[in-house]
């Protein structure tokens, strides 16, 4: 057929009804049942710890809720004084009056955590290898 001819009924139907038999490349079923058979014996995924998360999400909810209702009765209460606690920690009394012992204090047990966390977080990993 020439690129200025037009393709007329029969032969568009003819072309349509041609039935070619299609068949897979050889060693495609096997293959197929080759990756069948090696997923069915992969284990199974590793299960997602829910009885250690629970806890976790349970208290994110309580914290949540709990500075909700703080944060309403803020809003709600503003003549009421104080809603946050004195979180001003100081061991030494007497030696500063400026803040500056309170803020070292602070930053000293911040450090002090940080430490403690980070070496006992080695520890347990460190046990488990």
């Amino acid at each position: 057929m020439l690129e200025g001819d037009k393709m007329d009924d029969a032969e568009m139907d003819r072309i349509l009804t041609r039935q070619d038999e299609i068949q897979p490349s050889s060693g495609f079923a096997a293959s197929v049942m080759e990756a069948v058979r090696r997923e069915a014996a992969a284990p199974p995924p590793i299960p997602f710890p829910w009885k250690r998360a629970l806890p976790l999400g349970a208290l994110a909810a309580i914290a949540l809720i709990v500075t909700v209702v703080v944060a309403v009765f803020a809003a709600t209460h503003p003549g009421s004084g104080s809603v946050t606690p004195n979180l001003s920690f100081n061991p030494v009394h007497g030696l500063s009056e400026n803040g500056l012992d309170s803020a070292l204090t602070w930053m000293g047990v911040a450090l002090l955590a940080a430490f403690i966390s980070v070496k006992l977080s080695m520890r347990l990993a460190g046990s488990r290898t």
